[in-house]
């Protein structure tokens, strides 16, 4: 059995020693770590890198300083402050959680009352309690999951219900009555820092010594790699209307790819047009081969409307549709 299984208290000084001393202290949301402020970020950083949230979070910030003022915004707002960031249903869940905490009148504290908020899972409650109560609140995020399954040489895909559940179990288990602030990002700074997918810097890692992973020379094959499948690729035809200089643009459904964002309007099949040009992006679960075709008229729907050059700079649109946009207005400019 590890050592560190064996005394948890041996485990948690051990990395809050080296978060002290190596470990992140100057990122926007560790200065004053109010439920709102960890809520936001720990949104934001899910599957994002941190320096691609760091603008992100600061023009949230300045938009909606607290949750009253996120909970009273309209949708447009939020995915307009969003776009660019990905996984758009974050930015929905968010809305709807500081809808529910602003009805509430204020953050629970409870672990049980924070997991009843809807967009709020395990981790997100967790963290919560770690950095903005400085209380017990076990996390498991991508960092986690690696940094366990090669300390304690846990086999099996890291996201299956089996291994998540012995992942969960172990950070109730480490996870201390106190300090948990320092021990929570000390979890996240190791997995980011040292601990890291690959070439991971097994040399600096104060559990080194104690990781099964690195005395077995498994480090390399741990976490078990989730098996690849084949990516499917969707053809997606879009349309250019313009009229009087301004560009038609349809909102998106509430659920699906891109909800709640402005587009160009979209068609089930190839139209009798003019192709204006191409696109390409990579979603989680296909790939899409998109084509613009160019409309002199076009029926308007009521979840359509026309926006000017100046107001497609505020709106909230998909960043392969504004890309390709902008080019496409830059094209005419020139």
């Amino acid at each position: 059995m590890s050592l560190f299984l064996q005394s948890p208290s041996l485990f948690s000084e051990t990395i809050i020693q080296w978060q002290a001393s190596q470990g992140r202290h100057s990122l926007p949301w560790q200065q004053n770590p109010s439920p709102y402020r960890v809520l936001v970020s720990e949104m934001m950083l899910q599957q994002t890198q941190v320096s691609t949230v760091i603008p992100y979070f600061e023009r949230w910030m300045a938009a909606f300083p607290d949750v009253a003022d996120l909970a009273q915004a309209e949708t447009d707002q939020v995915m307009a402050l969003w776009q660019g960031l990905g996984y758009y249903a974050r930015a929905r869940n968010l809305h709807k959680a500081a809808k529910t905490i602003a009805g509430l009148g204020d953050f629970p504290f409870e672990l049980a009352d924070l997991l009843a908020i809807p967009g709020i899972g395990r981790y997100t409650a967790g963290a919560i309690r770690s950095f903005a109560y400085d209380s017990w609140g076990p996390i498991v995020d991508g960092n986690v999951r690696r940094l366990f399954c090669r300390l304690f040489a846990i086999e099996g895909v890291p996201t299956s219900s089996a291994v998540d559940k012995k992942l969960w179990t172990l950070a109730e288990q480490l996870t201390p009555l106190k300090q948990n602030r320092s021990f929570a990002q000390a979890l996240l700074d190791l997995g980011a820092t040292i601990c890291k997918p690959r070439q991971p810097l097994c040399e600096r890692c104060p559990l080194q010594a104690d990781c099964l992973a690195y005395q077995q020379n498994r480090v390399a094959e741990l976490p078990t790699a989730k098996p690849k499948k084949q990516t499917p690729v969707k053809q997606g035809h879009f349309l250019w209307v313009q009229q009087q200089g301004l560009l038609l643009l349809e909102k998106r459904p509430s659920t699906g790819i891109w909800a709640d964002l402005w587009a160009l309007p979209q068609v089930e099949t190839e139209p009798k047009a003019v192709l204006q040009g191409e696109f390409n992006h990579v979603f989680s679960h296909y790939k899409l081969q998109a084509k613009v075709w160019q409309l002199e008229v076009a029926e308007t729907k009521p979840e359509q409307s026309w926006y000017s050059r100046k107001q497609l700079e505020s709106v909230g649109l998909p960043a392969p549709i504004r890309s390709w946009i902008k080019a496409r207005l830059q094209d005419e400019t020139d």
